[in-house]
């Protein structure tokens, strides 16, 4: 499949703006507004994190909120919404009802949905579908995806060097290779920033079971580590609970936890050092301008990383004894890896062979 990567850093200027007519869709039951004009209209579907995950799904949610708002969208059908999926039996039906509800362009969130979208997007061939962290390779779905790698990179790098134990924890939810891309490219960021640093590395084997989490990271800070990572959707929640019940206790220790997707500095002012970004939100809002533009980039690959301002890094708690040297040398690493002369790996076969020299 063709790929294409969004070659400027990313606009979100979004001007409210209508799509003429049923967009060649066979189901007319939609009424059209006055003049004879059919607004956009957009829709999601979360995985099993559910939309206010505080991470994956609630990033996406936040981008398609905020698409609907600067369009003049109301929140429904015909306008924007979501339906948020109990398990995995209800990513089919949830997209297909939305389909048939005639909305112009539907989202599956997440790599477990890529199955269903694909199954939907052939029977429902005159919809426009995209799916996030994932491939479909149909005429009709567009593919968005994210060079997570770069940003864990950061968070690795803003780990190695705050950590004074020497010891980190990595959490990752399901072993897939969208956060294969996250424990491969933190890996390597510590490597390069400290090569001496040991970490931990444990799946949950969840999304959204939030008392593993924190099973797995109070193991971890009891075993020695000082900062840990997680890339687990839900289920990182937990690890926010037990770093704050543990700085409660003991103020003076050193306990730090590293978010993800978004800024997920709210879980614990203070312990979150950073969080590794992955803009889903701009991604959601980007992909929806193109196709209410009448742009849609059906049968594409879309790849978002530094490059394209897809991911980042959050800003660094002001609480760390290191701000200014994490700071400094991640916008070093940031122009490193922009500039190609750097490429962080996404798999665990390409961290074996990396060298930040």
């Amino acid at each position: 499949m063709k790929k294409r990567k969004i070659g400027m850093a990313l606009s979100l200027v979004l001007a409210a703006g209508t799509l003429l007519g049923a967009c060649g869709k066979s189901d007319t039951s939609k009424e059209p507004a006055k003049g004879g004009e059919k607004k956009f209209s957009v829709a999601m579907v979360t995985d099993v994190g559910g939309v206010d995950d505080k991470s994956f799904n609630q990033s996406a949610w936040e981008g398609l909120q905020k698409f609907g708002k600067d369009n003049g969208l109301t929140k429904g059908k015909g306008g924007y919404d979501y339906l948020q999926s109990k398990s995995d039996a209800d990513y089919s039906t949830n997209l297909n009802t939305l389909a048939r509800q005639d909305f112009d362009l539907v989202y599956g969130i997440g790599f477990l949905m890529q199955a269903a979208v694909e199954e939907i997007a052939k029977q429902q061939k005159d919809s426009h579908f995209a799916i996030i962290d994932a491939e479909v390779k149909q005429p009709n779905v567009a593919s968005v995806l994210f060079k997570e790698q770069e940003a864990a990179f950061l968070a690795g790098v803003a780990a190695a060097l705050q950590t004074k134990s020497n010891h980190i924890g990595f959490i990752g939810g399901m072993e897939i290779p969208v956060i294969e891309r996250f424990e491969s490219g933190f890996l390597a960021g510590v490597k390069a920033a400290k090569p001496e640093v040991k970490v931990d590395v444990q799946y949950s084997g969840a999304f959204d079971k939030a008392e593993l989490g924190q099973n797995i990271a109070s193991k971890m800070y009891s075993s020695g580590a000082d900062v840990i990572f997680h890339a687990a959707g839900g289920t990182g929640n937990g690890l926010f609970k037990e770093a704050t019940d543990r700085k409660a206790k003991d103020p003076s220790k050193e306990i730090w936890a590293i978010g993800v997707d978004r800024d997920q500095a709210d879980m614990g002012p203070d312990v979150v050092l950073t969080s590794a970004l992955k803009r889903v939100d701009v991604a959601v809002q980007d992909l929806s301008k193109k196709a209410m533009d009448g742009n849609f980039p059906g049968g594409e690959s879309i790849l978002y990383g530094l490059a394209e301002d897809g991911v980042g890094v959050a800003p660094i708690n002001s609480k760390a004894s290191n701000k200014d040297a994490i700071e400094a040398s991640i916008k070093e690493w940031i122009e490193k890896i922009k500039s190609g002369a750097v490429k962080v790996p996404g798999t665990r076969d390409e961290l074996k062979n990396f060298s930040a020299k």
